[in-house]
């Protein structure tokens, strides 16, 4: 029982290691301005069609598949309220993280992967520059800007969706109905937590794909396997985070 729990602790152990050192990086110098330019723009402007994508027709299919129910009971009006809440509170940050996740982590996994199998990360430390600070900080800060502005425009894109199927499409209610209704219904509960979960979904994700592509063995194969253990472990992550977070934020 106590071999089999080894890889597992070992692994944990690891990755604890590396996101402390990586966080502890944020506030110590270098700073790689220019890598952390470029991935803003790959992790960001890269991410922009899929998150446009994913937040317009998630709005749109949840106004569709309320419908039926809101007509049996006479709450047609409510549509806007239900999207709103349903979107910024879950299915926002959950979904554009899902995205990033998928494209992204499993990104930086195979680049760091590449990296650690031709030597070139081995190379760097004989020169003297630190890994982590050059590789993993400027994915990190990053994936910590740019994804809570990700889920803010997949927030608003999924509006839009919902207002086209509710007003345009079926005539549910009408357009100043469904925007007042809409941003009438959100708190600042609501809010702190659609900003709060992409930002920690951000960390998670650049971490855990850094962490699989910085230990990558096996040559191609390894890469390949260390992208895939990436975006599966990431996706969890999300998952779970994402109740954790619903729940501290629903007792208080």
């Amino acid at each position: 029982m106590l071999d089999l729990l080894k890889g597992p602790v070992l692994t944990f152990q690891e990755f604890i290691l590396l996101s402390g050192r990586a966080i502890r990086g944020v506030v110590r110098k270098p700073y790689y301005w220019d890598d952390l330019s470029i991935q803003m723009d790959l992790i960001g402007v890269g991410s922009l069609p899929v998150v446009i994508l994913t937040g317009f027709f998630s709005g749109a299919v949840m106004a569709l598949q309320m419908s039926r129910a809101l007509q049996t009971y006479g709450a047609t009006s409510q549509v806007g309220q239900i999207v709103a809440i349903t979107l910024v509170r879950e299915m926002g940050p959950v979904l554009t993280a899902l995205m990033v996740a998928g494209r992204n982590a499993s990104g930086m996994a195979s680049e760091l992967g590449s990296m650690k199998v031709t030597e070139q990360i081995d190379a760097m430390r004989a020169l003297g520059t630190d890994p982590v600070m050059k590789l993993v900080k400027p994915r990190l800060m990053a994936t910590a800007i740019v994804l809570p502005m990700l889920t803010v425009l997949a927030d608003f894109l999924g509006l839009v969706g919902g207002w086209l199927v509710a007003c345009i499409l079926l005539g549910l209610t009408t357009t100043t109905q469904y925007w007042n209704s809409s941003w009438r219904s959100l708190e600042y509960n609501d809010i702190a937590q659609g900003l709060l979960k992409p930002f920690v979904f951000a960390i998670v994700l650049s971490l855990v794909g850094c962490y699989y592509g910085m230990q990558t063995t096996g040559g191609t194969q390894g890469v390949g396997r260390s992208t895939t253990q990436a975006v599966v472990v990431a996706s969890v992550w999300v998952v779970v985070l994402t109740f954790l977070i619903g729940r501290i934020f629903v007792s208080m």
